[in-house]
């Protein structure tokens, strides 16, 4: 289980970089007093039920709710701004105490930072020449050497909660970039924030509390750069990564991080052919989160097993997985849900299981299932709209609709604008090439034109 060199921790031996630190964060009074009596867990609590209010997914808890008010979270991501907006009616980002986004852009996010050097474009790692650069946003992809810092620890290397803060918000910002923009253009720039979260770890954290958190957070990062190598098409990295925050997850007995990163080796594993490694990969995260308390951990893990099943073509071993997934999905949201599991909901669980059917030649029922999971879907999640939008035109093609398919095919081309990832492109291409049989098919004929022109 050896990471590639890429993204290999320094040896202890590596000298460790320093800079002065940079000015403490301003406490947010405001919205301190907006919490007024409740106790950081309850308003947590709070948030959390205006979230699935309004059909967003935050896994908001005390430790955020104390990042806010002590200043180190300057402006939320969409998510938790909609959320707060739907709380608090009419008071804008900064009556809560926030900064303005735009003040936030561009600016060194952690206390403790060194911008990543330029490097050499690698390719398809952005825009070509011509390209007109704007002002980058927290959901903008990426238009020069990644928008991330790297964090080297404080005077004389002492590895506090900057830094700890730091790893933490590398993850949070990769996610969200990915959700909007897919993973091709962010992937070729994360060496160096997953080196440097090793290092940090290398270096040591005198507090057992910060070490734990540099754990968990340098985990994590492995895992959300496996995810940019496994939707970029590189399996053998996405299968390294994996395996470097599985291995983290072993040295400090973290569960919630072994189940994750066993959770995303079964579907890369599915993804690469190998459904059978998935069905093993997916049954060995149910045993690690079996010691959480979250049943939707446990009916997305449920969903990975099922997806094994389906490309072994067991039909009933399938059946009983999504069965199960269904139930546990049932119980609803918990407090013991990862921050990472924003993404699951209902149209996310529609989705898992429309590829169980395609897989297992069900057409009609991938198709019903791929239609509720675009209809579902949150709008902040363009990657995950332009992949079921391609899953639903293959699945109307395999059902002998090439003219309802053509149209799904064309919503998923005007996304690809927006959305910059390999493996949604090479379904998008192959439907494309199914369809050029049926070119004589009025709304086949306009798909595979505009499908031309853009190249």
């Amino acid at each position: 289980m050896t990471p590639p060199p890429a993204s290999s921790p320094p040896q202890s031996s590596s000298p460790q970089p320093s800079l002065p630190r940079s000015s403490s964060p301003r406490p947010n009074a405001a919205f301190r007093r907006l919490r007024g009596q409740l106790s950081p867990s309850e308003f947590a609590a709070a948030v959390r039920r205006a979230a699935r209010e309004i059909g967003e997914q935050v896994s908001c808890d005390a430790r955020y709710i104390g990042r806010v008010e002590s200043g180190a979270i300057r402006c939320p991501n969409y998510a938790y701004e909609r959320v707060f907006r739907h709380m608090f009616p009419g008071r804008t980002l900064t009556d809560l105490g926030f900064s303005p986004r735009e003040a936030v852009r561009g600016r060194q996010p952690w206390p403790a930072a060194q911008t990543i050097p330029a490097a050499a474009p690698a390719p398809n790692a952005g825009p070509g020449p011509g390209h007109r650069a704007a002002p980058a946003e927290d959901g903008d992809p990426p238009r020069r050497p990644f928008l991330f810092q790297e964090p080297v620890g404080g005077p004389g290397g002492r590895i506090g909660e900057p830094e700890a803060a730091a790893v933490e918000e590398a993850v949070r910002r990769i996610r969200l970039l990915d959700d909007r923009h897919g993973a091709d253009s962010i992937y070729p720039h994360t060496a160096q924030p997953l080196n440097a979260a090793y290092a940090l770890l290398d270096a040591g954290a005198r507090r057992r509390s910060i070490a734990d958190r540099l754990y968990a957070g340098a985990g994590e990062l492995a895992i959300s750069v496996g995810w940019l190598a496994h939707d970029s098409g590189r399996f053998t990295d996405a299968r390294a990564h994996y395996a470097e925050a599985l291995a983290t997850a072993r040295v400090t007995g973290d569960p919630a991080l072994e189940a994750h990163a066993f959770c995303n080796a079964a579907f890369l594993a599915r993804d690469a052919g190998r459904p059978r490694e998935a069905v093993r990969a997916a049954q060995a995260a149910q045993r690690a989160a079996g010691r959480l308390a979250s049943p939707r951990l446990l009916s997305l893990i449920a969903l990975r097993e099922a997806g094994g099943w389906a490309w072994l073509t067991d039909r009933s071993g399938c059946e009983r997985a999504l069965l199960r997934a269904q139930a546990l999905f049932s119980r609803g949201p918990s407090d013991a849900d990862p921050e990472w599991m924003t993404f699951y909901g209902e149209a996310e669980l529609e989705g898992l299981e429309a590829q169980c059917w395609s897989a297992l030649g069900d057409w009609g029922r991938a198709v019903e299932h791929a239609r509720r999971a675009v209809a579902l879907q949150n709008p902040h999640f363009t990657r995950n709209i332009a992949l079921f939008t391609t899953e639903l035109a293959s699945d109307l093609l395999a059902d002998g609709a090439p003219d309802a398919a053509a149209v799904a095919a064309g919503r998923a081309l005007e996304l690809m604008d927006q959305v910059k990832s390999a493996r949604i492109r090479r379904m998008l291409d192959e439907t494309a090439r199914v369809l050029r049989p049926h070119g004589r098919n009025l709304a086949v004929a306009d798909f595979l034109a505009r499908y031309e022109a853009k190249g």
